[in-house]
This record gives C-alpha cells, structure tokens and sequence, in this order.
C-alpha cells in the first residue's frame, strides 16, 4: 500500500516515467525526440543509401534487433546534428562487438566517425576499446558495464567542443574537440590519417554493423542550443 502511495505521489508531483520507446510530457517540453518509435525503422537509413536495409536490421516487440552475421550494415539516422544530448539502452550477448557513432558524414566514403564503443570487455585489453570508450582513441576513466545479457544505459553530449559519454549513470569519460588529449590519442589510433577527424562536424548518428547481434530501445534525442 505504502508502495503505491510513494508512486501516487511522484506521479502527482510530475515525475512520471515513460513506457519503453514512448516520451513523458517533461521530456516533450524539454526538446526530446525519438529516434525510435519502438513499431518501425523510420528515421533510418543504410550508410551511403537512400534506402533500409532488406535483411538484418528487424523490430521485435518493441526492439530495435541486429542479426548476428546478416550482412546488413550499419544504418545512419536521416537527419543530421550539431549539438545535442543523445540517450539510448543497449544489450548484446556475451562476447559480442557494437557501437554508435556521431560525427558521421557520408562525405567520406567510410562510415567513419566518432564510436561509442559496446563490447563484452572481457574480450578486450586495450582500454581505448573498451566500453564506452572513444573508440580506440581515449580510453573510459571508469567501468560502470553490466555483464552480457544485461541492459544498459548509454549517453553521448555533445555542445560545442566538449563531449561527455556516459554509462549506467555515470559520467566515464569526457573530451575536448581539437585538444592536445584527443589529437594525441588520434595520432596512435587506426584514425592518425582520416581528414578532420577529431574536430567537430555536424553529422549523422550511426549504428554499427560488427557482425555481431545487439538490441536497442528507447533511442531518444535532443538538440542543444550551440555555445
């Protein structure tokens, strides 16, 4: 009964929480955008296409599913960003490899970017590959993953040159666009030869295709008003 009262009185008060792939009315007023609306792939698009991908990329019961070795490739958001607050939950199996990137322009003729790294860490020893990382770039200052199989929450902020990733909760890891720290790490990267990389672009989100299977939901955004 005490139970729900508490929830009574927190709904009461506003602080009402979402179904999966659904806003609140606060997080409406505040800007927020779904990315995906839980029934469709709408907003998406393959890399370097027009069109969705045939096979691989699938909706179930509300989650956004990459199937294992389906060849799919990765899918980019239609629309383009500059600054904003991007949020999302993500599950992969054990031993299993994915990320979001931003920053992405199809300029290049590689999906290269900025990469969120989501990995099974015990597969990894180079911190810079690790979850949450900036892939292969700077490395997360602290581990907040759940284990294999587990749901986590994910967030990239970007507003003018400072970027924040942030894992279940926590603040991990953040940089500046164009600082010594990042033009450092991007010069022992696979990325010392890619042009602009490591400065800010207004770019597509990107979800990556590695082969392995990953679930999303509740992928929302919001843009920020630039510095």
């Amino acid at each position: 009964m005490k139970k729900i009262l508490a929830l009574a009185i927190l709904i009461g008060l506003g602080f009402s929480q979402a179904a999966e792939n659904q806003l609140t009315p606060e997080e409406k007023k505040e800007g927020w955008k779904l990315l995906f609306d839980g029934v469709s792939t709408r907003g998406w698009r393959s890399f370097g296409k027009s069109t969705f991908p045939e096979k691989g990329w699938v909706v179930k019961d509300g989650i956004l599913q990459l199937e294992a070795r389906s060849k799919a490739g990765d899918i980019i958001t239609d629309q383009e960003f500059n600054d904003f607050d991007l949020r999302w939950e993500w599950r992969i199996p054990k031993g299993a490899n994915n990320g979001v990137k931003y920053f992405i322009t199809e300029k290049r003729r590689e999906a290269i970017g900025h990469e969120y790294q989501m990995i099974d860490d015990a597969t990894v020893k180079d911190p810079r590959q690790k979850t949450a990382s900036f892939y292969d770039v700077l490395p997360p200052k602290i581990d907040a993953t759940r284990p294999p199989g587990e749901w986590n929450e994910s967030e990239v902020l970007v507003r003018g040159n400072h970027v924040e990733h942030w894992l279940n909760g926590k603040k991990v890891l953040e940089y500046e666009l164009g600082s010594v720290e990042v033009m450092k790490g991007m010069a022992n990267s696979k990325f010392k030869s890619v042009e602009g990389f490591g400065t800010k672009i207004r770019g597509h989100i990107l979800l990556t295709y590695h082969n392995d299977s990953v679930e999303y939901r509740n992928i929302k955004i919001r843009e920020l008003a630039s510095k």
